[in-house]
């Protein structure tokens, strides 16, 4: 990982850590190691090369200078003949990487691995030589293929018995007026074509029927959409300085905080080793931070769309579906972006330049009294924070994903979803009761983006508690006169069986992470309380295809045992996997969760019910989270903050 040429800032070369993002070098020796064992055809292909990343204890012991080891996880999958495997590559010295282990992968118990960038087209290609399809596509008035888009969607699994084994997409089909028009504007409706990606054919075609392909264009471009606003005055935001925040290698540092920086091709931006400096001491808070996983399940029970259910990072993979970020319209302001290291699907090495974008950001008052017993004297500091951020983009949603470090020793996660509705087609006007209808004959389905962040957490080392916190009204009686008291409750989350908990905004709950070994100066344990987005759960049916297999969107909160191997909340191989991996097996009766290396995985994100506003493009919708020292810290930590001018060069403030 590298600082991009266009980057406000050099980052200088760093000893190595065992955290550190996968080389060019590295990727390459990991390929180098399984071809010359053999393992490598011209049908091989690698859905997925990731780090494999050390226990956290292992980390936690490592020291500048100590021996690193460095090992690569490597899925690899045979396109001929549809078998998959998993490797794992020591790459320590890439000169004379060696081949670890190597298992061979059962669809049905294992799943199968993340879809290629390949198989879009070879997804399309199928779907349009099937003869089947071109009849069904005739009978609707559509012989000319050269405008036709067959989306491919990754398959889930029903349980249908022809499909056992099979490396399967579904493919939905969408037209365009020109090359450039937009083709959610004019969805096919009825239709839909499951596609065996290793025979190479369409193994069934559902055809519900014709409806009117939506005829009014959805395009969203400057030239489409009439003349531009004209009373805009230019905004700009310097730093004549510089921005406060250094970059060295993958260590980041900024006011207190310190971090470091990976990115890897399933989740994405991953941060590591997160601390906060308080007094002479780097006190740690998390080890480890990224979105595991996002479910967008959709409602409608049509026979041709009731299977639409993504695993963006599971099936599709976040990080290799990035954006190249661009300056002042991605990202605004004086800039640092990064660049990332990954592999394409034939296992070499390739650079996404500009993947992550950092930069601060004013956001307003961080604190402020005015002594009415002084004069009216007043005293204010002003709040920015550090933004650590990159967008994907998945189909036709584009997502934004967020950290943010404040001042006052929070940590934050917005996601900003953004891009086109995904569309059906209806009779204009007939409307749809799990749909919006959002121009003639075209519906957006009502859906939901489940977001799953893991959170391998570290209060001030690495034996923690959770603890649930609700709100309580104490009855009224000769403790409580007038019946205005209220007070807390703390139940600890004890053991694994309890582990799966349900947000509940009526009596303010929250999770407290403590400490039970350090306290603060008051004599209670340091604590960091997770303040948690309390939207709609998964809606889909319990004993569901969806429920199954996004079981861990079915609570806001698990608390499980760190296990280095425990990486994703829905398992490693999601893709046309059952269900049953992840957080709900690790959840059974036994586990104690009590002063010990834990994990927290964070289930949110919007129920969307599109809106006429939301087409042909949508406005961002956020979501998020954050964590607030709680007894972390002795006193406000921002209390040693400069004051401002008005121009942010420090001082007393203007009247």
């Amino acid at each position: 990982m590298t600082s991009s040429p266009t980057a406000t800032e050099t980052t200088t070369a760093a000893a190595p850590h065992p955290l550190d993002p996968l080389t060019t070098a590295e990727i390459e020796a990991a390929r180098a190691a399984l071809d010359a064992e053999g393992k490598v055809t011209a049908s091989t292909r690698f859905p997925l090369v990731l780090p494999d990343e050390p226990d956290r204890h292992a980390v936690l012991a490592h020291r500048p200078g100590d021996p690193v080891s460095r090992r690569v996880r490597v899925t690899l999958l045979d396109t001929a003949t549809g078998r998959s495997a998993e490797a794992l590559v020591d790459v320590t010295d890439p000169a004379a990487a060696v081949l670890v282990s190597y298992r061979d992968l059962d669809p049905a118990a294992d799943g199968q691995p993340p879809v290629l960038f390949e198989e879009y087209e070879t997804c399309d290609e199928i779907v349009k030589a099937d003869a089947g399809w071109r009849k069904a596509m005739a009978e609707r008035g559509v012989t000319d293929l050269s405008l036709v888009i067959a989306a491919p969607l990754a398959a889930g699994n029903f349980g249908i018995a022809s499909e056992a084994g099979r490396r399967m997409l579904r493919s939905l089909t969408f037209l365009r007026c020109n090359e450039s028009d937009n083709p959610f504007a004019h969805p096919v409706g009825g239709l839909v074509a499951d596609v065996d990606l290793t025979a190479r054919r369409v193994v069934r075609l559902v055809d519900t029927g014709a409806v009117p392909v939506p005829a009014e264009c959805g395009r969203y471009d400057a030239e489409s959409t009439g003349p531009a606003r004209t009373d805009l005055r230019p905004l700009e935001i310097t730093q004549p300085e510089g921005a406060s925040f250094s970059l060295e290698g993958a260590q980041l540092s900024w006011q207190n905080w310190r971090l470091r920086l990976d990115f890897n091709a399933r989740e994405g931006l991953v941060l590591h080793e997160i601390t906060h400096r308080d007094g002479d001491r780097d006190r740690p808070v998390l080890h480890r931070a990224s979105i595991a996983e996002m479910a967008v399940p959709y409602a409608e029970p049509d026979p041709a769309r009731n299977w639409v259910c993504y695993l963006d990072s599971g099936e599709y993979l976040l990080g290799r579906n990035a954006n190249a970020l661009r300056l002042g319209c991605d990202c605004l302001g004086e800039i640092t972006y990064v660049d990332a290291v990954l592999a394409d699907d034939l296992g070499n090495p390739e650079t996404l330049h500009n993947a992550i974008c950092i930069h601060e950001e004013d956001i307003g008052l961080l604190w402020k009294h005015t002594n009415i017993f002084d004069d009216f004297a007043a005293d204010s500091r002003r709040a920015r924070r550090l933004v650590i951020s990159y967008i994907a983009t998945l189909g036709n949603y584009d997502y934004g994903f967020y950290w943010y470090l404040h001042q006052d020793g929070t940590i934050a996660f917005e996601a900003k979803a953004t891009g086109l509705l995904q569309t059906s087609a209806a009779e204009p006007g007939a409307g749809s009761p799990h749909a919006t209808e959002v121009a003639p004959g075209l519906l957006a389905p009502f859906h939901q983006h489940l977001f799953c962040a893991r959170l391998d957490v570290t209060v001030d080392g690495p034996r923690n508690t959770v603890q649930e916190v609700d709100v309580v009204r104490l009855p009224t009686g000769p403790g409580n006169p007038n019946g205005n008291a209220f007070t807390t409750k703390a139940t600890p989350v004890a053991d694994s069986g309890e582990a799966g908990r349900v947000a509940d905004p009526s009596v303010g709950r929250r999770w407290r992470i403590v400490n039970p070994g350090v306290t603060n100066r008051m004599g209670t344990p340091v604590a960091y309380t997770l303040l948690p987005d309390t939207g709609p759960l998964l809606l889909a049916q319990p004993g569901s295809s969806v429920a199954e297999r996004v079981a861990y969107a079915t609570k806001h909160l698990w608390v499980t045992r760190y296990r280095p191997e425990r990486r994703y909340p829905d398992g490693d191989y999601p893709n046309q996997h059952a269900g049953g991996p992840g957080v709900t097996a690790w959840s059974r009766p036994g586990e104690s969760l009590e002063d010990t290396d834990l994990t927290v995985w964070h289930s949110f994100g919007p129920t969307h019910l599109p809106r006429l506003e939301d087409w042909p493009v949508m406005p961002v919708d956020v979501c998020g989270f954050s964590l607030r020292p709680t007894g972390f810290f002795d006193r406000n930590p921002a209390l040693d903050l400069p004051k401002e001018t008005g121009d942010g060069s420090g001082g007393h403030c203007h009247v």
